[in-house]
């Protein structure tokens, strides 16, 4: 008998037809002699709309009042969908985070987990139930509700996939796997068939929301077997797996789109020993991710230094930045949020030269101008204008995947 763990998102579960639909596709994966542990996300919207409420309030919500708001939106998720498997004969009980104790650290809204207690999980399975746990969500050590960000809930999976040695953890979306871009963008995006760990990192780090990046680490991390593919068909997915030797054959294996950054620039900062320590510390005690830096040094002893956050976060990063610009000495900031950055990644670029020139060269004919530059061993990404966003996927994934046959 296998152990699944399944994953519904929003979209999945954002309507009682939904819900019923969801409901049937599990019983029946019990019918057919599963174990199934079952992640819900809140229903689509009601994340978005619990946040509205809380910036009713307050432009900038105390963060551990929030996710006791947001947290709610789950409740309503696992409590319908186990009402629906009892409607249907399939006995099923649903937990929250903190009755399943998916225990995080106190980082509120971006929360880690570091450990989960399976008993009463396992107690239900043996029992014959169908458990339904909320995603998204958690406790630290003394007890205060955690949300886990957004796509949290594919973290909560992957996560609980890890702890109970799950045969596999199906990530159920709208969309029938992982595609080579954005379908919206691009109309010829072909789905992969099998990827890396490594590159669905980089994928979701870089703008693909078919999966949360911590959740692909966990993955990698305990070498679970991830099946994405859509809640609306029976089509096979897209598998992430360890790096097998044919995908390197493959230069180019995505190219993704991120427009949910910001850009922040110090001007005319002395240029000293120990400053980017003095700006990104704070910033990291205030559990802001920074993306991209670059600094260029001028002949009057001054400096520029630009950097990238979450658009969500730009107003906490630059209060942050304002407070200590005395001491800095800086002569300004700079804040834009209309900016995109776009990425080509894969595997195969670890043994074939001359990507970031092609890249740059492609951008380059479209009249492009590249802001900010960033390569890891499997990836390149571009800061550009945001209302070039578009053009440069499609360029781009023509010019490195169009060619290369099937994926």
């Amino acid at each position: 008998m296998a152990l699944l763990v399944q994953k519904y998102g929003g979209t999945s579960v954002g309507s009682v037809d939904r819900i019923k639909r969801v409901a049937a596709k599990v019983a029946a994966a019990k019918r057919a002699g599963n174990d199934l542990v079952v992640v819900v996300s809140a229903m689509a919207g009601e994340t978005n709309r619990l946040l509205a409420l809380a910036h009713e309030f307050s432009e900038m919500p105390d963060d551990r009042e929030k996710d006791v708001l947001l947290a709610s939106g789950e409740q309503v998720s696992v409590a319908l969908l186990s009402l629906a498997l009892k409607e249907l004969g399939q006995p099923a009980r649903s937990y929250l985070g903190h009755q399943v104790r998916i225990e995080t650290d106190s980082a509120y809204g971006r929360a880690h987990i570091l450990s989960i207690d399976s008993t009463k999980i396992v107690r239900a399975l043996e029992a014959g139930e169908v458990v339904v746990v909320a995603g998204f969500q958690g406790v630290d050590e003394d007890d205060n509700i955690t949300t886990l960000g957004r796509g949290g809930s594919d973290t909560s999976a992957v996560a609980l996939a890890a702890f109970l040695n799950a045969t596999a953890c199906e990530i159920y979306t709208d969309v029938e796997g992982v595609f080579t871009t954005d379908p919206g963008i691009c109309p010829d995006a072909r789905k992969l068939q099998r990827i890396s760990y490594e590159e669905m990192i980089e994928l979701a780090s870089t703008g693909a929301r078919v999966l949360e990046i911590r959740s692909v680490e966990f993955a990698k991390k305990f070498s679970v077997p991830v099946h994405v593919r859509s809640t609306f068909s029976d089509v096979e997915g897209t598998w992430l797996v360890d790096e097998e030797e044919s995908m390197t054959d493959v230069l180019v294996s995505g190219v993704t789109c991120d427009r949910n950054e910001a850009k922040i620039t110090l001007v005319r900062v002395p240029d000293r020993p120990g400053l980017a320590a003095q700006i990104f510390s704070p910033i990291a005690d205030s559990h802001i991710v920074v993306d991209m830096i670059i600094q260029n040094a001028s002949e009057d002893g001054t400096t520029d230094l630009t950097f990238t956050v979450p658009k969500a976060d730009h107003k906490k990063a630059r209060a942050i930045v304002e407070s200590a610009l005395p001491a800095l000495h800086a002569k300004g900031i700079r804040v834009d949020t209309d900016i995109a950055k776009v990425s080509v990644v894969g595997v195969g670029m670890r043994t074939h030269a001359g990507v970031a020139a092609q890249m740059f060269q492609v951008l380059g004919k479209e009249g492009i101008n590249i802001e900010m530059i960033s390569t890891s061993e499997i990836k390149i990404s571009v800061v550009i204008d945001a209302k070039y966003a578009e053009l440069a996927v499609r360029v781009l994934h023509e010019a490195f995947i169009g060619k290369q046959g099937k994926v």
